[in-house]
């Protein structure tokens, strides 16, 4: 495990890097939160950080957000605080540790950390198929494609596989196509040299070198424009990347999973996807059904996330009822385990008796989940279902009904612009450009009102 500890080593936080060294795990030290981002942005990856509890949590939690760097926060401490401790979590730490350390404490807090992290969690036979499929091809160097619907859980099973593989003592580094502007997204994955253009002050090194010896994810490759995937090719054949603006190639040793919720091959047709990187990608294909077709992980999951998020926000931790469990169950879960998470999110916050019964358990338009409000089965699946709308549109401009159609697809949403875009069925650049008309013409967008996680 690589750690990067953040805090002044002349108090118990040093203590602190020697037991975990001692472990076994690689230290890295930055004695401020500047110094520690420096790190980071400069290739040197990380699997959990241990940051001094005077130090700001929040903006280090906040900077790696907004960065992309997916990184578990632990804050450290002098002694067992518990206000200090419900501080630390509630700024986003993953967990509290109280100094000075106990080698047992330390070893226990970072296993649990990462085992969180990526955790793979299913109890249904279809998806336990996957999961023994991705771990008898983990220790190859193969590429994966991992597919499925927004929010299945692509990225958990990619982090699983590396965890399974020859290479799980090395960098495991992830990149969301869909994410990134594509102006940026050559830099972000090759990296620049100081001068390549304007505003690159500095060296930055990409994701293709941070991920050297491990595994790289590109998370929603669909995404990805079409120059790009030339460029991504050439890597997969030949082993060696260019720096933007360098004067030689560089070899690197990788193992890529890619990830997507599109139908490759029909972007191969529309000529939106290049058949060449397909074939090179597609080496083994892991499809994860949605989360409604394997009912058996959908009590499994939701109790998962009662824990996690009780604990999070400082609150009981209290049983589902049977009622609310059938309810989570009959639940069509369009969004997959991302919804399911953030609606037990809810459900814990709104939850005021000794069970979480169907009544905490709402929907982002705070209708209970079993109020019958589910959109029919052909709309779902990209109908317009206009046989029982019709009466309401009459009168109305098609520009003026896409636009009420996106706009509450993001309030179904919270605001996730990725999630929104597969369920209308179109791509998140096209979401964005829809969503910059609107605003131009000054219509309010719905912001994210909860943070796009990994999905478990």
């Amino acid at each position: 495990m690589r750690v990067l500890i953040i805090g002044n080593l002349n108090g118990q936080i040093g203590a602190a890097s020697k037991i975990a060294m001692a472990r076994g795990a690689k230290v890295q030290i930055a004695e401020s939160i500047d110094d520690g981002l420096n790190a980071l942005r400069g290739g040197r990856g990380a699997d959990v950080a241990l940051i001094d509890v005077g130090l700001d949590i929040r903006r280090l939690v906040d900077s790696l957000k907004s960065e992309r760097i997916n990184l578990p926060v632990v804050a450290c401490g002098v002694g067992a605080d518990a206000r200090m401790a419900v501080a630390a979590i509630r700024a986003g730490a993953k967990e509290y540790l109280p100094l000075p350390p106990e080698p047992e404490l330390i070893a226990a807090v970072l296993e649990a950390v990462a085992a969180d992290s990526h955790q793979m969690l299913h109890r249904d036979p279809r998806m336990a198929e996957i999961v023994r499929l991705a771990e008898q091809v983990a220790p190859a160097n193969a590429s994966i494609l991992v597919t499925g619907e927004s929010g299945t859980g692509k990225e958990v099973l990619a982090r699983h596989i590396h965890l399974k593989s020859q290479r799980a003592d090395k960098p495991f580094v992830s990149i969301n196509c869909a994410a990134i502007p594509e102006a940026l997204l050559e830099s972000e994955l090759f990296g620049h040299e100081k001068g390549a253009f304007t505003g690159a002050v500095a060296r930055r090194i990409g994701k293709f070198e941070e991920a050297n010896g491990g595994t790289l994810l590109l998370d929603e490759i669909g995404e990805m424009d079409i120059r790009l995937q030339a460029k991504l090719l050439r890597v997969l054949q030949e082993r060696e990347i260019d720096r933007i603006g360098g004067s030689r190639p560089i070899k690197v040793d990788i193992r890529l999973i890619a990830t997507t919720n599109r139908d490759l091959a029909q972007e191969v047709t529309r000529g939106a996807f290049r058949e060449d990187l397909l074939f090179r990608l597609n080496v083994l294909n892991l499809r994860i059904p949605a989360l409604r077709d394997r009912p058996e992980d959908i009590e499994l999951l939701a109790r998962h996330f009662v824990r996690k998020f009780a604990e999070a926000n400082g609150v009981p931790e209290r049983p589902i009822a049977a009622d609310a469990v059938v309810a989570l169950k009959r639940h069509r879960w369009r969004g997959n385990v991302r919804e399911l998470e953030n609606t037990m999110h809810r459900a814990v916050l709104l939850a005021t008796g000794p069970e979480i019964d169907v009544n905490a358990i709402r929907l982002p338009d705070g209708s209970r989940i079993d109020a019958g409000h589910e959109a029919p089965a052909n709309a779902e699946a990209g109908g317009s279902g206009a046989a029982g709308a019709g009466p309401a549109l009459v009168g109305r401009t098609v520009a003026d009904v896409e636009r009420s159609l996106i706009l509450d697809t993001l309030n179904h949403t919270l605001g996730n612009r990725t999630h929104a875009a597969t369920i209308l069925g179109i791509s998140i650049r096209t979401l964005r450009n829809k969503l910059k008309q609107y605003s131009d013409e000054g219509v309010a967008i719905p912001p994210p009102r909860e943070p796009e996680r990994a999905a478990i």
